[in-house]
């Protein structure tokens, strides 16, 4: 790219952050949005100028009110979405969260009615198809130790 192209040719992806976290059984906590059906990561979009990890911890902190350390980047998912256009999606490992961390948890009642931890062969059940097949890359990532690049929840080689 140069300086001469306008920035209309620049992609503008509209960026989230979301954070999987386990209990000790690794199962998958997953959040009950208020503004739209189905189940979530928690997380949410970026503020203007915050990174994606800054994000994940403030989103976990006004949903949940827990602080979990932010782990490494598990997954960067190119997802484009029909009536939203482009999105890149970042999800983070938040570890396991301990017992007496889970009992601090309490959804905010504005953005999340609630939230439960799933066992992992339930997701393609619980989740939208693009969201299932981005959590399961985030558990495979988690469990090799890596870091992959989706486009729309499919690992790129």
């Amino acid at each position: 790219m140069n300086d001469a192209q306008p920035h209309e040719a620049v992609a503008r992806p509209r960026t989230a952050a979301g954070l999987l976290l386990l209990d000790e059984e690794d199962r998958v906590l997953l959040v009950e949005p208020t503004y739209k059906p189905g189940r979530d990561l928690p997380g949410g979009y970026l503020h203007a100028g915050e990174s994606p990890s800054d994000a994940a911890a403030r989103e976990v902190r006004e949903e949940l009110g827990i602080g979990p350390p932010i782990g490494r980047l598990l997954v960067a998912d190119w997802a484009p979405h029909p009536a939203e256009g482009d999105k890149l999606l970042f999800v983070f490992d938040g570890g396991i969260l301990p017992a007496g961390e889970r009992d601090r948890v309490v959804a905010d009642g504005t953005e999340i009615g609630g939230y439960a931890f799933h066992p992992a062969d339930r997701l393609d059940a619980l989740l939208a198809p693009r969201l299932a097949r981005r959590v399961r890359a985030a558990l495979l990532a988690r469990e090799r130790s890596t870091t992959l690049y989706l486009e729309h929840g499919v690992p790129r080689p």
